[in-house]
């Protein structure tokens, strides 16, 4: 399993548009061949950046989904929303407890 981890800084004026896109497409997204978990953060303090957390069954499907036209769609949107360069990091879990 990839655990992959997406930092995103907005502008401020743009966050409510953001916010209404994701809720349109996180089931997409989610529910995309090999993603197994999606959740979206918000930093306490710095309250314009982002985080989305998702697990993906392999890299082919992160891969394949970075390629389709769901995601190529919905960066289309996102990426014009941006103040800052996104961060994305794709890790493996040593450890999980509960």
């Amino acid at each position: 399993m990839l655990v992959r981890i997406v930092k995103m800084s907005f502008e401020p004026s743009k966050i409510e548009e953001f916010l209404a896109n994701f809720e349109t497409v996180k089931e997409k997204i989610r529910n995309f061949e090999g993603c197994q978990f999606l959740e979206l953060y918000r930093d306490q303090n710095n309250t314009n950046i982002f985080f989305t957390y998702s697990y993906w069954s392999s890299e082919d499907d992160l891969n394949n989904y970075r390629h389709s036209e769901l995601f190529k769609g919905v960066w289309a949107k996102t990426k014009p929303m941006f103040n800052g360069k996104p961060e994305a990091w794709s890790v493996d879990k040593l450890a999980s407890l509960k």
